[in-house]
Formats: structure tokens, C-alpha cells, sequence
């Protein structure tokens, strides 16, 4: 039952002859087990559990039994959501809900319960108990200079599992180590957890703590952080007000799902009115520090994925971009080429760089890069 190429991962279960007499915990446990690298565990009716290693699923066949079913599901789902009665009526009236889910010396999770067809699908990311490092997550090292802005926005964005989640945690632990400030977070579900270090380090986790990310972030500005961390920006209120809090002196971290800097700025300015969008584009330009994209790329040994990184700095160049938009020769692209010297790097050069190298093949480069046809041309070249 594995996908193509995967060999399935067989667990045994003392004395348990079926995956529905299996205690969710303990499945999850078995689960974990099958590798130190599993990123998420999928749970579907017609398929047996399985994990994501690398980018790529793999069955975990429990001796004894075959495929789950709805119920299995079902009952995996209810044990997950345990008591959130928020879930469970976000769950009937949306059809999907997000919980975080702990493992008891083992890990955190964060998991999206969703129906389909009817039955329960359940995605449960795998958090690490140790919260990353820049380092460890191999960033370049000119991101340790992200940690020592006073205020302003930094952005981290990409596509769904490229990293976001851990870079963000990464940068709220630099600062947490560096700086004696109050940092605040609001997050669905809460992932990362931080220990108070040189500054005290307050989490708020939507439904629990919060009804939602714009009222959570309105009291945060009662509430005397420095440093505000919201999980994502998720639509246009959130927004308006993360621009507030910048323009107030805090300083905020968020995420966004757009694959590079360019379409973050087009995708910010587009969610406002055409009247508004001047101003949008003003106060942004005014207010940003760092735009940071990134992509997770197979290396050509296979292994674990490499992170691909895309750097915008405010300068006056890139500022000029975003305040009067992007045209012929003052792109965003461009500042960044000019901007090099100050830290700032595109997609396809770095691409390039692990193709080169031997990190990355060819076709896998070309398959992630921005401009597939000019790196192609670039790559011929050389």
C-alpha cells in the first residue's frame, strides 16, 4: 500500500489485533518510530497510516491489520480534539478544524482535521521539542541581523511545508536570547513552545486563548509587547493591523503562503480596495524589514530537503519598489541583483549555486526555480 518506490514500514503491536483496538497515542507513538525523520502523519479511510519522510509517503502497516477505515478515522479525530468544543463546532460548520496535540515525552503536533467524502482525513505536522536554531536550519547567517531590528514587519513566506513555522520560531528564539524584551505571540494552534530567556515570552493560541487573530492582535496592542509574533496573515483585517502595530513602534513577525517576495508585496496590495492600495503601498514600503521566501528542494543524494532562501532588505531601492510598484529595470528582482553586497539573494542564483555544486540535480533545479528558462540558460553557460 506505499507510494511507488516506498517500501512499507511494518510496526507490531503486542497483543493488538487490529488498527481500531490500537490507543491513538500509542499508534502515534509506533508511528514516530518508524523514522527520526517523519514530518507528518496522514490518517485516510481505504489507507493504512502513513508518514512523510522527506517529501515522500510511506505506508506504516501494523501487523495484524489492513487498511483504515471511516470509523478508525473517526475515532482518531475525536481523540485528537478531545474537549475543544471550539474544534468541534468550527469541525461540523467549516468542515475542517485546526488543534495542536502533544505526545507526552516524544512531540508536539499541529493537526487539521477535514472531511472528505464524507469521513474524517486527518494531517498531523510533527513539531520538534527542540525549538531550531538559524543554524540548524541551515539559514544563511545574515538572517541573525533579522533578530536585531528594533520594529518594523518581517515576513517569512513560501508554499505549504517549506519551513515557515520553524524559521519563524527560529528568529522568536534569537531574539528571546539576545534581547531583554516582552514578546507575544498569537498562533492556530500554538506549535513551538518558549521558555522565558533574556525576555519573557507570552503564547496565545486561537479559540482557546483568542476568538481570532484580528481581536487577539488589537488587545496585543494594549498589552506592552516589543515584539509581536502572529502565526500567519490569513486575510485583510489582520493586515491592516499588523501595518498598525508596526507603524506604532512594535515590532512583527508573520508568515503568508506566496512563493517569493515579489508576489508577497503584489499579494498584500491586492487585498485592499484599488482606492487603498497607494496607501497600502506607501505604508508598507515604510514599514517592512525583511521579506523572507523560502523553498525546500530534494538534494540529488536524496535526504533531507535543502532550504532554498530569497532575501528582501528595506533599502531605498527596495523601498522605491514597493511604494511606486514594480516596472521596466526597478524591479523587485533587480534591487535585490544590486543589492547583493547587503545580504540580500534571489531564488535562482542560490539554485544555481547547489546545482553546481552537486547538491541539487539539474531537473529538481529547474522544477524550483522562479525563471526555469533563464536559469536553464545560465546554468548552459557555465
Amino acid at each position: 500500500m506505499a507510494t511507488p518506490g516506498n517500501s512499507p514500514i511494518s510496526i507490531a503491536f503486542e497483543g493488538v489485533t487490529g488498527s481500531g483496538s490500537i490507543p491513538t497515542a500509542v499508534l502515534l507513538a509506533g508511528m514516530l518510530r518508524a523514522s527520526d525523520k517523519v514530518s507528518d502523519l496522514i490518517f485516510s479511510p481505504g489507507r493504512p497510516p502513513q508518514v512523510e519522510i522527506h517529501g515522500q509517503l510511506t505506508a506504516v502497516e501494523i501487523v495484524g491489520s489492513s487498511v483504515l477505515t471511516a470509523d478508525d478515522t473517526r475515532r482518531i479525530a475525536a481523540d485528537l480534539i478531545g474537549t475543544n468544543k471550539q474544534a468541534i463546532s468550527t469541525l461540523r460548520e467549516q468542515g475542517s478544524c485546526d488543534v495542536s496535540y502533544g505526545l507526552a515525552g516524544m512531540a508536539r503536533f499541529r493537526v487539521n482535521v477535514f472531511i472528505q467524502r464524507g469521513s474524517c482525513a486527518i494531517v498531523m505536522r510533527v513539531i520538534p521539542t527542540v525549538i531550531p536554531t538559524l543554524s540548524s536550519l541551515r539559514l544563511p547567517a545574515q538572517l541573525e541581523n533579522a533578530a536585531n531590528v528594533r520594529n518594523g514587519i518581517i515576513l517569512v513566506t513560501g508554499g505549504t511545508s517549506s519551513g515557515k513555522s520553524s524559521t519563524l520560531a527560529a528568529l522568536v528564539d534569537r531574539i528571546n536570547s539576545a534581547h531583554c524584551y516582552h514578546i507575544l505571540t498569537v498562533e492556530d494552534p500554538i506549535e513551538f513552545l518558549h521558555k522565558h530567556k533574556r525576555s519573557t515570552v507570552h503564547q496565545r493560541e486561537l479559540h482557546s486563548d483568542a476568538p481570532s487573530f484580528p481581536l487577539a492582535l488589537r488587545a496585543a496592542l494594549r498589552q506592552a509587547p516589543r515584539v509581536i509574533m502572529a502565526g500567519e496573515i490569513r486575510d485583510r483585517e489582520t493586515l491592516d493591523i499588523v501595518l498598525e502595530a508596526a507603524e506604532n513602534g512594535h515590532l512583527v513577525l508573520s508568515s503568508m503562503n506566496t512563493v517569493d517576495v515579489s508576489k508577497t508585496v503584489e499579494r498584500i496590495v491586492g487585498s485592499f480596495a484599488a482606492a487603498e492600495q497607494q496607501s497600502i503601498r506607501e505604508r508598507l514600503a515604510k514599514t517592512f524589514r525583511y521579506i523572507i521566501a523560502q523553498r525546500l528542494i530534494p538534494p540529488a543524494n536524496g535526504g533531507e530537503r535543502i532550504a532554498v532562501i530569497e532575501i528582501l532588505k528595506s533599502n531605498a531601492r527596495t523601498r522605491d519598489c514597493v511604494e511606486q510598484g514594480e516596472r521596466p529595470g526597478r524591479t523587485l528582482l533587480d534591487a535585490i541583483k544590486a543589492s547583493e553586497s547587503e545580504g540580500m539573494q534571489h531564488f535562482d542564483a542560490e539554485i544555481a549555486k547547489l546545482v553546481r555544486s552537486g547538491l541539487v540535480d539539474l531537473e529538481s533545479g529547474l522544477c524550483f526555480a522562479s525563471n526555469a528558462s533563464v536559469l536553464g540558460q545560465e546554468l548552459a553557460r557555465n
